[in-house]
């Protein structure tokens, strides 16, 4: 499968593995708690605190240092007049082709980590589904937006 011309910047690995160290830090929670609870109920074993802290290590290592990275290799796009083409997945690598006619409503968002490396996701929606391209540049999905906007008024004005 070709790689698509446009790809994401680098900053979204970095919010990647950002997000990564929440969801380890998340997870890390329930072991640190079970951990507690041992010194008020003398029964409970060690193995829960155990396993759990294995647990957040693998979630860790695979959500902030392999994910990102793999993200990077197959995430791109390219717009073109009469479409939009998505390429993401990692394991499953999926293309999604979006006709300029059937995009209904085009958005940008960002939460917190995003917006500090100004970065914003640019959200296409159709009648039967929502596509995301994430981490863009704020200044390209802005563009990428109103370009989106203005093909599909040209391909309504077309039927």
């Amino acid at each position: 499968m070709e790689k698509l011309e446009q790809r994401l910047p680098k900053e979204a690995k970095t919010v990647w593995m950002i997000s990564g160290v929440i969801t380890m830090a998340i997870l890390l929670l329930f072991p640190l708690g079970f951990f507690i609870a041992r010194f008020f109920v003398d029964a409970l074993p060690l193995w829960p605190v155990l396993s759990g802290l294995a647990f957040a290590i693998i979630i860790g290592i695979l959500t902030i240092f392999i994910t990102p990275n793999l993200k990077m290799i197959y995430w791109g796009y390219a717009i073109s007049e009469e479409e939009v083409d998505i390429q993401y997945g990692i394991i499953i690598v999926k293309r999604t082709l979006i006709p300029m006619k059937r995009i209904q409503h085009v958005d940008t968002e960002h939460g917190p980590i995003q917006r500090k490396f100004k970065l914003a996701t640019l959200s296409i929606t159709t009648a039967g589904s929502n596509h995301k391209i994430p981490a863009l540049n704020e200044g390209i999905a802005q563009t990428l937006r109103n370009d989106i906007v203005r093909l599909t008024n040209l391909s309504e004005d077309d039927v």
